[in-house]
This record gives structure tokens, sequence and C-alpha cells, in this order.
């Protein structure tokens, strides 16, 4: 079983910005967390973070017959992006969206994802645990199906 996590733009300068919404972790540190969960789990994990558009639509198009499932946080671009939608909802691998924050808790726009309908379910507001609860999650779907 292999699984993609795809980070989405500025996700990069974790540990440096809005500390109040993301915390102190970096990427690199949940990343980190991923890989000892996978290891136990006893998946594949691969890392993408790109702060384009186009560069995360032409992953998750890549991600076709090489990952199982994937796990994205698109960042900004969930309350935007419909192109991403168009990617997920594309594939037809099985993707769980996760956020940092709680989306639902914070300003007006960034209460809508456009990628949330074409995940198999969302994790929001856990910090990284959202991260690692996404893995759990994605694995035992991938167990069932």
């Amino acid at each position: 079983m292999k699984i993609l996590v795809i980070n989405g733009p500025n996700l990069n300068l974790l540990g440096e910005r809005e500390k109040d919404n993301y915390g102190e972790i970096t990427l690199e540190k949940i990343n980190e967390e991923l890989k000892n969960l996978a290891k136990e789990l006893q998946v594949e994990i691969d890392f993408f973070q790109s702060n384009t558009e186009g560069s995360i639509v032409d992953k998750i198009q890549n991600a076709k017959g090489i990952f199982d499932g994937i796990i994205i946080n698109p960042a900004a671009y969930t309350h935007t992006s419909i192109a991403l939608r168009d990617a997920i909802l594309a594939v037809k691998i099985p993707t769980i969206e996760v956020h940092l924050s709680n989306i639902h808790s914070r300003e007006e726009f960034r209460k809508y994802s456009y990628t949330a309908p074409v995940c198999i379910g969302q994790i929001a507001g856990f910090k990284k645990d959202s991260y690692l609860l996404g893995l759990r999650a994605i694995v035992n779907h991938l167990k069932e199906c």
C-alpha cells in the first residue's frame, strides 16, 4: 500500500507563521512523524509540497496507478481551487483532506472547501494529529475496500 501526502501553499513555512492557528511544528517534523506511523502501519509513504496550483494538479494526475491513497492539505487552495477538485475526482484515488486548524471556526471564506466533497473524508482542527489521523483513516479505508 502506497500513500501520497500533498501539501499546498505556505505549508513549507509551518513553525514560522501564524502559530496560534498552526502551532510551532514544522512540515519536516510532521513528515517525520508520518514516516514513523507509516512504518508502524506497514505502508509506503511519499511527500510533496508546492506553492503552485498547477504543480499540485500535475502531482495528483501523475499519482494514478502509483499510489493507492492520497492525504491532501490544499491549504488556501481548499477554498478557491476547482482545478484541484477536478483532479481528485478524475484520478479516482481515495483521498482524505486534512487541515491543521479547524477551518469551520475561522474566517467565513475558509468555511467552504471545494475539495472536501470529492474526498472520502475531512479531518480538521487537530494540528499535526490531523495528518496522523488522516493516515490511519486512509489505511483503514483501503484495507476495507
